[in-house]
């Protein structure tokens, strides 16, 4: 069924189904543009990894801690939007999140030092925090519950994009400009995308109907206690799940194009493009793997399988991967198999999100998903640093970022178990709607004389 029509639509709109999921797509596709900003900004510093150590003054601890620095009040965001999301619509907040974000940005464009780049850093994070949450939570009010796949990948496929599309770009920019002049184009780029969506961007109606096609879960009433969802097995292994996937992102995006260059010896501009190679087959697994999720649904598996068993098993598979490429070299082979992992990893990672989206309430969706992004941004605190740590020990840097790659290819086998044996979302479903049901009890009748 198509996503019935949108609230704030006028009383007179009388457009049909086709018009309706046109705009529902229309949304989709600005938070998929958002989300390429989002990230693009996150890369920026590992682009200009080589000049910016050099005019910091920082070896490759100190820029661990740069890159470390944005995720330090990440989690704090990611809560407070997941408040917000509750009070504000998804129109001015996203917005404003993103008109923050070009803030935050700006002073990189000028002379800075270390401890103004860390404060750039932080803020940047923060105001990027809740953007997933509230970008997910604005996707699916569109769509019902058993059609949420293919739109979560979409959203999640900019979280490829941006840099895919940033790598060569800002690559090219820092080259023949400065990265100063790098952080100019993300900063206005970021400006550009905000105002696109307060023109264009909306919410959906909460009501958008069921699919008639797939089993139809028992719906949960809104006063389900976060405390109750959280303490589900389908919660606890999302959150171990997401919390290695993250990791293992942010630890690609903060030292990706330095371990390319420094550690394996790639020229510049090699770097720029090897680099987004990873981050293209990112985006196409997202979609891919958010169609065949959409598939199975529509032949009636379960969520067990299609938003739980599929996507941990995809993860551990990249995983795997991660295991081997630290030890190929240079070379066609070791970037092939780079690749593959990050396929993996980035694809099943979005559908997990579904699947929370099958458990959680519409109108606890965004703060439940606040608290998801807050928790699980915290491998993305750790990530970084403990690289920049490892490979300022090593002797020659290459056997840092060799160990830093194997302990995280083997964190994310322990993650994506723990997907595969606990994700269920129908089941956690079925007990807390049961739960919540309200107990009828037959009150025997006493006759008054």
């Amino acid at each position: 069924m198509d996503p019935t029509t949108p609230s704030d639509a006028a009383p007179s709109d009388t457009a049909g189904p086709a018009r309706t999921a046109g705009r529902a797509w229309l949304v989709v596709a600005l938070l998929s543009l958002l989300m390429l900003a989002n990230f693009a900004a996150k890369i920026g510093v590992g682009l200009a990894g080589a000049p910016l150590k050099k005019d910091l003054g920082i070896g490759d601890a100190g820029f661990g801690v740069v890159q470390s620095s944005f995720f330090w009040l990440f989690a704090v965001g990611s809560v407070l939007g997941g408040w917000l999301g509750g009070k504000v619509s998804a129109r001015w907040l996203l917005g404003g999140i993103a008109l923050l974000w070009a803030v935050s940005l700006s002073p990189m464009t000028g002379q800075i030092g270390f401890t103004g780049a860390v404060a750039c850093r932080v803020l940047l994070g923060f105001a990027e925090g809740p953007t997933l949450a509230i970008a997910l939570q604005a996707a699916h009010s569109w769509f019902p519950a058993q059609r949420r796949a293919l739109p979560t990948a979409v959203v999640l496929l900019g979280a490829g994009a941006g840099p895919l599309v940033a790598s060569p770009v800002l690559t090219a920019v820092i080259k023949n400009q400065s990265w100063h002049a790098g952080f100019g184009v993300l900063a206005v780029f970021g400006g550009a995308v905000a105002l696109l969506w307060l023109l264009l961007g909306s919410e959906g109606p909460e009501d958008t109907g069921t699919d008639t096609a797939a089993p139809q879960p028992r719906p949960l009433p809104d006063t389900v206690p976060l405390r109750r969802l959280f303490a589900t097995r389908t919660m606890a292994g999302a959150l171990a799940l997401l919390f290695v996937a993250y990791a293992d992102a942010a630890t690609k995006l903060s030292w990706l194009p330095l371990y390319f260059e420094k550690g394996l010896g790639y020229d510049t501009s090699t770097t720029g493009v090897l680099v987004a190679l990873p981050f293209l087959g990112a985006s196409i697994a997202l979609v891919t793997i958010g169609f065949a999720s959409r598939a199975l649904t529509r032949r009636g598996h379960g969520s067990r399988l299609t938003r739980g068993v599929m996507p941990s098993a995809v993860v551990l598979v990249g995983a795997l991967l991660t295991l081997v490429y630290p030890w190929l070299g240079r070379g066609p082979l070791f970037v092939t198999v780079l690749t593959l992992s990050t396929c993996c990893i980035g694809g099943g990672y979005a559908i997990v999100f579904a699947g929370l989206s099958d458990l959680v309430p519409a109108r606890r969706r965004t703060a439940a998903f606040g608290i998801v992004v807050a928790v699980y941004s915290l491998g993305a605190v750790i990530a970084p640093a403990f690289v920049g740590a490892l490979v300022a020990a090593a002797h020659p840097a290459l056997a840092g970022y060799r160990s830093a790659f194997l302990i995280i290819g083997a964190a994310l086998v322990v993650g994506s178990t723990a997907g595969l044996l606990l994700i269920d979302p129908e089941r956690d479903a079925a007990r807390l709607a049961t739960r919540s049901t309200p107990v009828q009890r037959t009150e025997p009748v006493v006759s008054t004389p």
